[in-house]
């Protein structure tokens, strides 16, 4: 497979300079060009500067210099950029891989629109084993159906900025989907005061935030002398750019559509 041309945006953040870490270790791939906002202390610094490789391509704000040499866009920056990074890609035919989180019910149809015009990976975590823990909570959820209080727990680090996380909310959908619920009728974010009796149809959410947590996440289905727990924690946010690398190489003979990480790994074809 001919070498896949890389651009990152939030270079300077530490997802991005993560990002860029992988990108140059993979020999699949080549790293183009790194953006992050006008504002950035990083505006003209190498993009390797922090990681001890220089790299000879400087952090710029100038999206479209960026994308006119780029086959994908990797962005895990904030909705709102995100957005105006799409249309840039639909400018240049670029694909993009999306790991940002917290959009709107429009963000997400403007995703939808795009797909329409060039190839899109979204999902709201790019790591390998988050994806096959959502496989494996569909067959827990279709398993335990009857008599199991079904609760999302997650923790992430002081500084994420949207609550509950993305892929918590993924995790409330596909056992929600496997249980022919819809999860915007049943979910429960937070509880206070004098609730009452657990509605057994509902699906709980609770959120943590402190330190510097990478990302936790557990579903529990608690039943009559029994619990079931499944969880996925992550130590590093290196599985969340090999996953995104992985998403760039899946889309190597896309034109269009929107994909995501199930379809990335093969799993929505895998029976259990």
């Amino acid at each position: 497979m001919t070498r896949r041309k890389i651009a990152i945006a939030g270079a300077g953040g530490r997802m991005g300079r993560m990002l860029i870490e992988a990108t140059l270790n993979d020999p699949d791939c080549q790293l183009v060009a790194a953006l992050d906002v006008a504002a950035s202390p990083f505006i003209g610094r190498d993009a390797g500067e922090l990681l001890g490789r220089p790299t000879g391509i400087a952090i710029s704000h100038d999206v479209d210099a960026g994308l006119a040499a780029a086959d994908v866009l990797i962005d895990f920056t904030r909705p709102e950029g995100t957005l105006d990074h799409i249309q840039a890609c639909l400018r240049h035919n670029t694909q993009i891989v999306i790991g940002t989180t917290g959009f709107d019910a429009a963000g997400k149809a403007a995703i939808e629109r795009a797909a329409e015009t060039i190839g899109i990976v979204f999902a709201p975590n790019m790591a390998v084993g988050v994806n096959v823990t959502f496989k494996l909570l569909e067959v827990a959820a279709k398993i335990l159906s009857h008599g199991y209080d079904i609760e999302v727990i997650e923790a992430h680090h002081r500084h994420k900025v949207d609550a509950p996380s993305g892929t918590a909310l993924r995790m409330g959908e596909v056992v929600a989907n496997a249980l022919g619920r819809n999860l915007e009728e049943c979910a429960v974010y937070g509880r206070e005061g004098v609730t009452g009796e657990r509605d057994p149809s509902t699906i709980g959410f609770a959120t943590v935030r402190g330190g510097d947590i990478v990302g936790d996440h557990t579903v529990l289905f608690a039943g009559i002398g029994e619990r079931v727990e499944i969880t996925h924690k992550s130590s590093s946010r290196a599985t969340y750019a090999q996953g995104s690398l992985r998403a760039c190489r899946f889309l190597a003979d896309k034109t269009k559509g929107l994909f995501d990480m199930q379809d990335v790994l093969g799993l929505k074809t895998l029976s259990l």
